[in-house]
């Protein structure tokens, strides 16, 4: 018998990417070019949340960021360019064309202080938690109105 861990968030995710393609094909059907979606992790550390996208082929000034109402919105253009008029495809599995993917973030951010690198097709957008999002360590008192854990000076004892 195997045990498997649930995650809650892989309902949401699977949701999400269904949304995407459902959007990509209307969008597709309207412009007629090929939307793409670019993949993307989203961490947490203490002091911020990263989101990591894979944008290879794009360059970092076709590259846009938004922050509305605590929506984060990446989008550009990746562009399919032909090196000669005397070269035929056979085939074409890479997408090109517009993307754009949105990610609600929690409302305590510090949206002016958000910063954005881009390295080797990678972009990775750093969101620094607001100072009361932040975990803070509380201290417990022992019984005597001391504050357990704290040392004394050296000399003092």
């Amino acid at each position: 018998m195997s045990v498997s861990r649930w995650d809650p968030f892989q309902d949401l995710l699977a949701i999400q990417d269904e949304m995407n393609q459902v959007f990509g094909r209307a969008r597709q059907g309207q412009a007629g070019g090929r939307v793409w979606a670019p993949a993307l992790d989203i961490s947490e550390r203490k002091d911020a949340y990263v989101v990591t996208v894979e944008v290879p082929g794009v360059n970092a000034e076709d590259i846009d960021i938004t922050l509305e109402d605590g929506l984060l919105t990446i989008q550009g253009e990746r562009q399919f360019t032909s090196e000669s008029s005397e070269q035929q495809y056979h085939r074409v599995e890479r997408r090109y064309g517009s993307f754009r993917r949105s990610i609600t973030l929690p409302s305590q951010v510090q949206a002016d202080a958000i910063e954005a690198s881009f390295n080797n097709g990678v972009l990775e957008v750093l969101v620094p938690k607001a100072e009361q999002a932040r975990p803070k360590k509380i201290t417990v008192r022992a019984g005597g109105g001391e504050v357990s854990g704290t040392s004394t000076p050296a000399g003092d004892a």
